[in-house]
């Protein structure tokens, strides 16, 4: 096998790994929250948290979500959110967001910049889950592309470098 080739099946490898590591960190954060009965009112408050460090220390927010592929199969992808704006309305709570992707299956580690930001909307919602004995849990899904919905975002991973790449 050429050297070149077996660099390449290598780095398929450590993508296929990354891959896997991110599947089971979002499922075990997503069990967390629903054992925790997070309610939509609850991710409200730390989006508009967010959203004030992001207008006064330029902070983004490394986020978990889950992308459908034409299969109907879904895996988490990474990025950093950047939360513009929180609207409440009676019952609706859209957030206002620039993502910057780092993860995909299909392209691997992105480095910031590599790939154009995205402006999207978020919805916040309590979702009632008939399979748990109508038991609500909580959802952050995009409003502008259907594939990419149930969006966990971190509090605790934060960095403040990456205002240059979203525009």
């Amino acid at each position: 096998m050429a050297s070149s080739q077996l660099i390449n099946d290598y780095r398929q490898w450590l993508t296929f790994q990354r891959q896997e590591q991110l599947s089971r960190e979002h499922q075990g954060i997503s069990q967390r929250l629903e054992d925790a009965r997070a309610s939509a009112g609850q991710v409200l408050q730390a989006y508009r948290s967010m959203a004030e460090k992001a207008s006064t220390q330029g902070a983004c927010y490394r986020t978990l979500f889950l992308r459908e592929r034409n299969n109907n199969e879904s895996l988490p992808c990474e990025g950093w959110l950047f939360v513009r704006r929180v609207l409440s309305e009676e019952s609706s709570t859209r957030v206002r967001v620039t993502l910057l992707e780092t993860f995909t299956l299909e392209d691997g580690i992105i480095a910031p910049g590599d790939k154009p930001a995205r402006k999207l909307t978020l919805e916040i919602y309590d979702k009632l889950n008939m399979d748990k004995g109508m038991r609500t849990e909580v959802r952050v899904d995009c409003l502008d592309t259907q594939q990419d919905y149930h969006f966990i975002t971190l509090l605790d991973a934060v960095r403040g470098d990456l205002r240059p790449h979203l525009k």
